[in-house]
């Protein structure tokens, strides 16, 4: 399965619509005078990470293959994106477990 230069970039600003969307959503409705960060921005900044975090091993890889690129940081960079998107994972199962809890509780 090969995936196009075209459709990964695609993918990522796709992304980031909906990153930049549910960040202006949050910011329209969050008070100024909170304690911290709100969950949802927590989030979206996390995403925010594996995005950019993506996009420097797309960039690597295809400076890689027109020749101008080091392969050390191209797999360098692929293993962080791939730690970054099994962190996300981790983050995203566990909220569907404390969701599935929630739900199983009795009112």
């Amino acid at each position: 399965m090969s995936i196009s230069f075209a459709n990964a970039t695609a993918a990522y600003t796709n992304a980031q619509k909906v990153i930049d969307q549910g960040l202006k959503v949050s910011l329209d409705k969050g008070d100024t005078e909170t304690q911290g960060p709100d969950f949802a921005s927590l989030v979206s900044q996390a995403v925010q990470g594996v995005v950019d975090s993506g996009r420097v091993s797309d960039t690597k890889s295809m400076d890689l293959v027109n020749g101008k690129g080091n392969l050390v940081d191209v797999v360098t960079s692929v293993a962080q994106t791939q730690v970054a998107v099994q962190g996300l994972v981790a983050v995203r199962d566990r909220v569907i477990s404390a969701y599935e809890d929630i739900m199983k509780m009795a009112i």
